[in-house]
């Protein structure tokens, strides 16, 4: 059975940086379009990315633009989310989400209410000094 498992939180001052990653085990990541999103404490979950199975669409929701990037990495059968001049209001749990093509649309892509086929376990971000 496939799952998805993000790596690479953690503690980080204000105006640091953090890479997670989103790897993939018995499915090829490759097939679908991964979404994240992150939850902080007392608040909904929230879009952060979305970024298309083919590498060639990218999304980010207005409180990341100019400071996350998503890429893809097919040689890891991974997606990595660059974060760059993270601020405290990025705190909170990290989750990416697979969705194979008939559940993921650009146009609606990020939303929490959305169907995926696979979600990972969550990653804490903590941005503190």
């Amino acid at each position: 059975q496939g799952q998805l498992v993000e790596s690479g939180g953690g503690l980080v001052q204000p105006g640091g940086s953090l890479r997670l990653s989103c790897a993939a085990s018995g499915f090829f990541q490759g097939y679908y379009s991964i979404d994240w999103f992150r939850q902080a404490p007392g608040k909904d979950r929230e879009g952060v990315s979305c970024i298309s199975a083919s590498g060639d669409f990218t999304k980010y929701f207005e409180s990341v633009k100019g400071r996350f990037t998503v890429s893809r990495d097919s040689a890891q059968n991974a997606v990595h989310l660059q974060m760059n001049s993270l601020k405290s209001e990025d705190t909170g749990v990290y989750y990416c989400a697979a969705a194979g093509p008939l559940r993921w649309d650009r146009a609606t892509c990020g939303k929490a209410s959305n169907s995926y086929d696979y979600w990972g376990q969550g990653i804490q971000v903590t941005v503190s000094s």
